[in-house]
């Protein structure tokens, strides 16, 4: 007999060989019917392998991550058992679940797969689900598994076999179907209600632009079609708040060929916009104590050297720029806490010095590559709002924690409510992805562990998350359409001031190692922006928006009326434009509702005989009439409440 812990502390005794289905149906069979996967010890597996000793189990069912992720692996293999059956001969790469479904990478050979290929697909795998075939998981020798697949003349699995250790390899099988897999899969096909294949795209094998481009077919599957009708809503009304769309309609920024991919060109509008988030930024950051600094685009490549950073990214940066001296190379930089460290090392430090607080909004390179490029999500130069702090290690913890009440600050002003404080963990199985010794690891991560205390944050751990020098909190933020995405950034570093030799003069006349904490509010102003203008769907808060007012004569006469009236505002601070083309006011309105201005002030005969303004809101229409004082005092109010 063994012993199982679940969650809320029961302790159940079965037999040894129990599975976890057998547990959900020891407590009910509802329970069994929805049951996913298992958590075992901290671990996903199938629920259908066996216990053999004492452990802490979770049952997972679609209300949990895991669960959903389970789910979605499964459907892959589903959705390459449905390929195999309409294209004899297809060889089959790596299919794995993604963030919102999952995908398959396949070589059709001289077979094009196609959009107007995915609805037969669906109908195939549909098929399949209700055949409420089994998954069934089989370990199999090296030597077996190669075997198999120089059978089947498939040089992709046969290529992820060489870096598989013989006593780890497992096959599954579903139905007809068998793939290389080290699961965890759900416990049969019927699980699978709602299907829909979402897109094609082109994906070089291992991601290496020397290998041959393999088709990547994207789908998601839910187990209810009430859900899946849901997500297709939100993917309709994501496509309405691209922010490649809407930057386009905005006239917020552009890319060129000529200048380079991934490499955004702000328009005056974009400018504008980012340049008030800076300066909300800076304006906190000096209320808190930071100097400002600025460094260089490039650094000499011992500097990455010297940090790690060049053997950690070096694959993923721009490639060295050669002087004519002898010897002598420099890298555009991927990261500013290089230079941040120099800068710190230029002058001695007391610890009456500390802590000391470097901020710039620093513009890094990444040689991201072309296929993963997207908009201003994926971009290959990109600024942070870095900062890195320098302090004593009695320091750290409150440090951090006035660090996360500004990002918490950062998301109130902006209006992202709903968000997951991540605490990203080195990862146990595999530590040699990490630079520094295990006690100043131990050291970082308690640091981190204890700032969250009592800060009310919805917290997660994920181990192998962290960076390669140090953990740190992740801020997972959700936007108005449910998506997540990872924007503010803060990391416990005691790796790097050994790399740089950085110290202070105690109290008690001896050297010591400062702890550097790295932080970045927004991450990176082109990410946080691109997330922005989906989540308000380009109607941005009243004191970010570029244009907060639009002035419509009602005819051409009015024009130097509105002109002054414009220059008024602006002794109040208040941005706008005249629209004084020769169009109808109607369509002026329409205009100016589809750039998403705020409010419209129209003015004609009446208004200038009794000095006032005609007020519409965007999205609502009239809202009054106004003295320009009460109008600048209206605005003043709602921007107060907003930040």
């Amino acid at each position: 007999m063994i012993e199982i812990t679940l969650p809320d502390g029961t302790i159940k005794e079965v037999e040894s060989g129990t599975t976890a289905l057998d547990i959900a149906k020891g407590i009910s069979e509802g329970l069994a019917r929805n049951v996913l996967a298992a958590k075992l010890n901290g671990e996903v597996q199938d629920a259908f392998r066996p216990i053999n000793e004492n452990a802490s189990l979770q049952l997972l069912t679609w209300n949990d991550d895991e669960g959903k992720e389970t789910m979605w692996h499964s459907s892959a293999h589903l959705l390459a058992e449905a390929l195999e059956d309409i294209y004899p001969g297809i060889k089959l790469g790596i299919g794995p679940p993604i963030e919102n479904g999952f995908y398959y990478d396949v070589d059709s050979g001289d077979v094009s797969i196609t959009d107007a290929d995915l609805p037969k697909i669906e109908k195939k795998m549909t098929e399949l689900a209700r055949q409420k075939n089994t998954f069934t998981r089989k370990e199999i020798s090296k030597s077996d598994a190669i075997a198999h697949y120089k059978g089947k003349e498939d040089e992709y699995k046969l290529d992820l076999l060489e870096g598989l250790e013989d006593g780890t390899i497992t096959f599954y099988t579903q139905g007809n179907f068998t793939d290389l897999c080290r699961g965890p899969h759900i416990p049969n096909t019927s699980f699978i209600k709602a299907i829909k294949l979402l897109s094609i795209a082109g994906a070089y094998w291992r991601g290496n632009e020397k290998n041959k481009q393999l088709t990547r077919i994207y789908g998601i599957t839910f187990p209810k079609q009430k859900e899946l009708t849901k997500h297709l809503e939100l993917l309709e009304e994501a496509k309405k708040r691209d922010h490649r769309k809407l930057g386009k309609e905005l006239g917020l920024f552009t890319f060129s060929q000529r200048v380079g991919l991934g490499l955004p060109l702000w328009l005056p509008k974009g400018a504008q916009l980012r340049e008030r988030l800076e300066n909300f930024l800076k304006k906190a950051q000096l209320e808190a104590g930071y100097l400002p600094v600025i460094t260089p685009h490039i650094g000499s490549k011992e500097l990455y050297v010297t940090s790690g950073h060049y053997e950690k990214y070096g694959k993923d940066s721009f490639q060295p720029i050669k002087t004519p001296n002898e010897n002598e190379e420099f890298l555009l930089k991927p990261m500013n806490c290089p230079h941040h460290c120099e800068i710190y090392k230029s002058s001695p430090r007391s610890y009456r010095d500390l802590p000391i607080r470097y901020a710039e909004f620093g513009t890094v390179y990444r040689y991201e590559q072309s296929g993963e490029l997207h908009g201003l999500t994926r971009v290959r130069g990109f600024t942070q709002d870095d900062a890195h702090l320098f302090c004593r290690p009695e320091q750290v913890e409150e440090e951090f924690k006035k660090v996360i009440d500004l990002v918490l600050s950062v998301f109130k002003a902006l209006k992202f409510e709903e968000f997951t404080a991540q605490i990203s963990l080195r990862d146990k199985k595999d530590l040699s992805k990490y630079i520094g010794s295990d006690e100043n690891w131990e050291k970082a991560e308690k640091a981190i562990l204890n700032s969250v205390e009592g800060k009310d944050l919805k917290t997660v751990i994920e181990y192998g998350e962290a960076a390669f020098y140090g953990p740190k909190l992740d801020f997972m933020v959700k936007d108005a359409l449910g998506r997540k995405w990872q924007l503010g950034t803060i990391q416990v570093d005691y790796n790097l001031p050994e790399r740089f030799e950085l110290e202070y003069i105690g109290s008690d006349d001896l050297r010591h190692r400062p702890v550097m904490i790295h932080r970045a509010p927004f991450g990176s102003l082109e990410r946080f922006i691109a997330v922005l203008i989906e989540h308000c769907g380009g109607n941005f808060p009243l004191w970010l928006t570029p244009e907060q007012v639009a002035i419509l004569p009602l005819s051409e006469k009015y024009n130097e009326n509105c002109k002054e009236v414009l220059n008024l505002l602006n002794k109040y601070d208040i941005r706008g434009f005249v629209d004084d083309r020769n169009e109808k006011v109607g369509k002026k309105i329409r205009d100016a509702e589809v750039s998403k201005v705020p409010y419209m002030l129209i003015i004609g005969e009446k208004e200038i005989e009794n000095g006032t303004l005609s007020v519409r809101k965007h999205g609502e229409g009239d809202i009054g009439t106004m003295k320009i004082e009460e109008f600048s005092d209206f605005i003043k109010k709602e921007i107060e409440q907003l930040v």
